[in-house]
């Protein structure tokens, strides 16, 4: 590939954990609802909210709370209490507050890349939630530019890149979703790397491209990203 002029970062579950704690708050939510639905009744309605509201609410735990009291409502046909809702939002405020972990090899990697390379953080949700999470990262320093976006589609990608004055086949995305950071960047003819996280919310699921697919790459885990970039460069 040619020369990389800057490498994006997507943030939740690629740099620290963060799906787990969606996981288990969705647990938590099918116990509250227990006598009313099954769990995996809850847990579709759920997503057919969530699925329903991104227009309006977009990504993050916010928008996940507003789904969940909306969602609680529905399958109890009102008859949830205020003490009852009150839980729910307990619940995301804890989880706004949660420490950030980072993932395996994450401090190691990214200040290391960071004295090779610009790099960019780009991550969708709310963003008071994301610039508290970078910030209490420790990683802030190692980013050129951060970028907030309210999606990650092929037409927000290549908005960005020509912002920055980057041409898409010198850009280079690393990210554990194929839905948000690697199909809509191998789109725009930039090249992608995809790290899988070991669970995928069922909006972000995808397809693997082909094998042969120009411009796309696989690593188990972040620690093999040097000798991959090593490899491209050669």
């Amino acid at each position: 590939m040619p020369a990389i002029d800057l490498i994006g970062f997507d943030a939740d579950d690629t740099l620290w954990h963060t799906e787990r704690m969606y996981v288990d708050v969705q647990q938590r939510f099918a116990q509250l609802l227990a006598d009313y639905h099954d769990p995996d009744w809850i847990n579709e309605r759920l997503y057919q909210t969530e699925s329903r509201n991104m227009q309006h609410y977009g990504y993050g735990i916010k928008a996940f709370t507003l789904s969940l009291i909306e969602t609680a409502l529905e399958l109890t046909e009102g008859r949830i209490s205020a003490g009852e809702i009150q839980v729910i939002v307990g619940w995301a405020k804890e989880m706004i507050n949660a420490d950030v972990e980072l993932l395996p090899h994450v401090d190691q990697v990214v200040p290391q890349l960071a004295n090779r390379y610009p790099l960019m953080l780009i991550t969708k949700g709310d963003i008071l939630d994301q610039e508290s999470k970078i910030e209490r990262s420790g990683l802030a320093a190692c980013f050129r530019q951060v970028e907030i976006v309210s999606d990650k589609t092929p037409e927000r990608y290549a908005q960005l890149l020509q912002r920055h004055g980057i041409a898409p086949q010198r850009f280079l995305m690393i990210g554990n979703s194929l839905r948000s950071d690697v199909l809509p960047v191998l789109h725009i003819g930039a090249s992608a790397v995809y790290v899988p996280y070991e669970l995928t919310w069922q909006h972000e699921a995808a397809d693997l491209p082909p094998a042969d697919q120009p411009g796309f790459y696989a690593i188990a885990n972040l620690g093999e990203l040097p000798a991959l970039l090593e490899a491209l460069e050669k």
